[in-house]
């Protein structure tokens, strides 16, 4: 029982660590226990092109910046026109997303999901959005080799860096995550393209990575930088 107990409050005690340190993600320990490539460069979010996690907000989360940590009117939405679980994925926030790859495991579960819930109000609540889009995008899988976090997905399919993504290329980045093994953005298929195309357009949305910014850093005279 205590170990069970142990078990459960281990995520709780782990996320305020991850205000300072790069985290590792269940599908990459995975990895490396089994001895299987790993390829993960950190990236600082201010090191990687604005329009990165702008697409990655508008393809997979509109209301990251609104909600906290679980968007329950589209969950509601959701789960009322489901037929299975397979379904409620596409209710899943960056939040959520984030939590489940961090300290959970893959595929559909109901025990998942709701273990999953309350540590995404938690890790909103002690890392704020900044630090989580951060984390999610270094930690997302991003190739079918191995490739975790945007930079080493940006380097596998075009050749850059994350710094140096246009719109086109991290809206074909952002097509890649629900399935990174089937769907590739160096070379994409009809689908991935409609896709893209698609969230390139949503990303224009005025405001949908507000809560991405950070204030301006207060100088000698009270003026602001």
């Amino acid at each position: 029982m205590l170990v069970v107990l142990a078990a459960l409050l281990l995520p709780y005690l782990l996320t305020p660590l991850y205000l300072v340190v790069p985290p590792v993600s269940t599908p990459m320990a995975w990895r490396y226990v089994t001895l299987q490539p790993v390829t993960r460069i950190w990236q600082p979010l201010e090191d990687m092109a604005p329009i990165l996690p702008r697409t990655v907000i508008a393809s997979e989360d509109g209301q990251f910046c609104n909600h906290h940590g679980i968007d329950w009117r589209s969950l509601r939405d959701i789960i009322q026109d489901a037929e299975d679980l397979e379904d409620l994925r596409g209710g899943s926030t960056i939040s959520q997303q984030t939590a489940k790859n961090l300290f959970l495991w893959q595929g559909r579960s109901y025990v998942r999901k709701a273990l999953e819930f309350p540590l995404a109000v938690w890790m909103d609540l002690v890392l704020g959005k900044r630090r989580i889009m951060e984390i999610y995008l270094n930690i997302a899988e991003w190739g079918p080799n191995g490739q975790f976090g945007a930079e080493a997905g940006a380097r596998r399919a075009f050749r850059t860096s994350a710094a140096d993504l246009n719109a086109r290329q991290a809206a074909l980045m952002a097509a890649m995550l629900p399935n990174p093994r089937r769907r590739d953005a160096q070379r994409p298929g009809p689908g991935v393209r409609r896709l893209s195309a698609i969230y390139q357009r949503r990303a224009s949305v005025a405001g949908l990575d507000a809560c991405l910014k950070r204030p301006p850093r207060l100088v000698k005279g009270g003026q602001k930088r």
